[in-house]
C-alpha cells in the first residue's frame, strides 16, 4: 500500500524541495499500475467528448503516467487523427511535436529522452501536459526547464491543454509564477480534477 504522502506543513515556496518530494512519491507507488489504468479509462472517456483529430503528447518519464496505449486506441478509430511527441530545441527552449505510431523509429534527443525520427511536424490542436504537480484552475508545476511554458506562449493558435497526473500531486497551495502558463483542464485517476469555463 502506498504511505501516504506528507507535503510540508508549512508551504516553503520552494519549487525545487516540492518536485522532488513529488516525483518520489510517484516512483515509490505500489498501486501505480492500478491507478494508470485508471486514467487511461477516464483519458479515454474524456477524449470522446473532443473533436481535435491533431493531438500532441509526450514520451512518460520517470514515473509519468503513459498516455500513449490510450491515444493509439483513440487514433485507430479515425483515420484522420494524428499523435504527435514533443523534440526540444535547446536554442530556443521550446518544443515542436513530431508524427509518433507505434513501432515509429525513434531516438533520444539532447536529453536522453525518445523522439521520433524524420516523421513530420505538425501542430497540435490538442496537447497532453505531464504534471510533476498541479494547483488550483489549472496551475501546474512541471520539471522546471520552461519547455511548455515556452512552447505555448509561441504557438499561435494556442491549442486546448490538459494536464495528465495522479492524484497525489494535487498541491492546493500552489501559487503560479510570471511565466506560469494555466492548462485548461486537469485529468487524474479519480477522473476530470478541473476544466476550465466553455471548454
Amino acid at each position: 500500500m502506498t504511505q501516504p504522502f506528507e507535503l510540508p506543513i508549512t508551504p516553503s515556496g520552494d519549487r525545487k524541495l516540492l518536485r522532488r518530494q513529488l516525483q518520489a512519491e510517484r516512483q515509490a507507488m505500489v498501486d501505480r499500475h492500478a491507478r494508470s489504468v485508471q486514467l487511461q479509462e477516464v483519458l479515454r472517456v474524456w477524449l470522446l467528448t473532443r473533436g481535435e483529430t491533431a493531438l500532441g503528447a509526450y514520451w512518460p518519464i520517470k514515473g509519468e503516467f503513459d498516455a500513449l496505449p490510450a491515444l493509439y486506441r483513440w487514433s485507430e478509430a479515425d483515420a484522420q487523427r494524428r499523435i504527435g511527441l514533443p523534440v526540444s530545441d535547446r536554442a530556443s527552449g521550446q518544443l515542436t511535436f513530431h508524427v509518433w505510431y507505434p513501432g515509429c523509429p525513434m531516438e533520444d534527443d539532447a536529453y536522453g529522452i525518445p523522439k521520433p525520427k524524420g516523421t513530420e511536424a505538425f501542430a497540435p490542436q490538442l496537447l497532453l501536459v505531464p504534471c510533476v504537480g498541479f494547483g488550483p484552475r489549472g496551475l501546474r508545476l512541471g520539471y522546471g526547464g520552461g519547455f511548455y511554458d515556452r512552447t505555448l506562449a509561441a504557438l499561435q493558435p494556442r491549442p486546448l491543454t490538459v494536464g495528465l497526473a495522479y492524484s497525489h500531486a494535487f498541491v492546493p497551495w500552489l501559487q503560479a509564477q510570471a511565466h506560469d502558463v494555466p492548462l485548461d483542464a486537469m485529468l487524474t485517476d479519480e477522473g476530470l480534477h478541473w476544466q476550465r469555463e466553455g471548454l
